[in-house]
């Protein structure tokens, strides 16, 4: 890790040397050691140091050209790479890259990041080489990071400090089973550097424009594979088909309201297995695996692209899977005024099920 610090130090110094147009972005690199916290008893015996790892990041600023900016308080947007080390022998160390954005407030000292990614497991589970790690089933995870930081740039010359909490995620989602998964909470204390000599103005115009617009429908295919929590019992494609109302209130959010129908092929092979294990659970192996479920939902507009969460509630549930309450929340890329990608995450409380990728229209 020290060798990450330095060769970042150095790629800081030389960009600052190369650049001669004006970038708008700065670097900064932070340090975080913390604990993993204890979400789930089955962990515990993975649990055998306190991580600490590195996090890189390259930023854009933004000066209010164009309306979202201002509305946001110029968020920063940009992307992340994440060594973190587990402290454990069964664990290994992680490498994510990410996209992000930085959201200021308390008159620009405090930023809030979101990040979203993927990261690899340098030692997944193995029934063989390496059967405690029931965290990761497989080296491909997904991974979401939160930082809430005080932070103070061109403290000294193009240098500034931050420093504050950080929050790391990694899950596979159920793709590959085990998947207890990881959350790490840290403290970190970073040094930033801007690109530029001096900073661009804000703009600041006044928002006059009053937000009218009909009710929209909108429909959605998402699919994906992944296993129920039965090690070794097969990777599976499942096939979601949603219809739902959405009506924007402001420029920033809209509430909606609609239907799913769930198509999970895993749990095909989780009824019969169930009903050929000698569980004694009443289940007899003629159970329909297909499910539908109604949610409410509240969407969160960022230029060309949203934040999506989802409740939802199973009203045709014949087998008995978790719960018949669901989550689903997201992140969502527009394409010009109607079409839309997606990639969401759909949980029973703590217990992820599935990353959904999926495509849709807004009519």
């Amino acid at each position: 890790m020290r060798k990450i610090l330095i060769g970042f130090l150095c790629l800081v110094s030389g960009f600052g040397i190369a650049q001669d147009k004006p970038t708008d972005s700065y670097l900064d690199v932070n340090y975080f050691k913390g604990n993993i916290a204890l979400h789930n008893n089955d962990i515990l015996g993975l649990i055998s140091g306190r991580p600490d790892g590195v996090i890189l990041s390259w930023n854009k600023k933004t000066f209010g050209k164009e309306a979202w900016e201002q509305r946001y308080n110029y968020p920063d947007y940009g992307a992340s790479f994440i060594y973190q080390d587990l402290k454990s022998e069964a664990l290994g160390n992680n490498f994510g890259l990410y996209a992000h954005y930085n959201f200021y407030f308390l008159k620009r000292n405090l930023m809030l990041r979101i990040g979203q990614g993927l990261a690899h497991t340098s030692n997944p589970y193995d029934k063989i080489e390496n059967p405690k790690n029931i965290a990761f089933g497989s080296r491909l995870l997904s991974s979401t990071y939160l930082m809430l930081n005080y932070k103070k740039e061109r403290l000294l010359d193009r240098f500034g400090l931050q420093a504050g909490l950080s929050f790391i995620h990694y899950s596979n989602a159920n793709v590959k089973a085990p998947n207890t998964s990881i959350n790490t909470v840290a403290l970190n204390l970073g040094l930033t550097y801007n690109v530029d000599e001096s900073d661009d103005e804000y703009i600041e115009k006044e928002d006059t424009e009053k937000f009218t617009e009909w009710t929209k429908f909108n429909f959605a295919f998402r699919t994906g594979i992944n296993q129920s929590d039965v090690v070794g019992s097969g990777q599976y494609p499942f096939y979601i088909i949603s219809a739902y109302a959405d009506k924007r209130l402001t420029h920033k959010s809209a509430l909606q309201l609609g239907v799913d129908v769930f198509f999970s092929n895993f749990l095909k092979e989780l009824i019969r297995y169930e009903s050929t294990a000698l569980l004694n659970n009443g289940v007899t192996g003629d159970e329909d695996y297909k499910r539908v479920g109604v949610f409410a939902g509240h969407e969160l507009f960022i230029n060309n692209f949203s934040v999506e969460a989802q409740l939802g509630y199973y009203v045709y549930y014949p087998f008995n899977f978790e719960t018949r309450v669901y989550f689903r929340a997201g992140l969502k890329r527009y394409f010009g005024e109607k079409w839309f990608a997606a990639i969401t995450l759909k949980s029973h409380g703590a217990r992820a099920e599935a990353v959904e990728l999926g495509v849709g229209i807004r009519l």
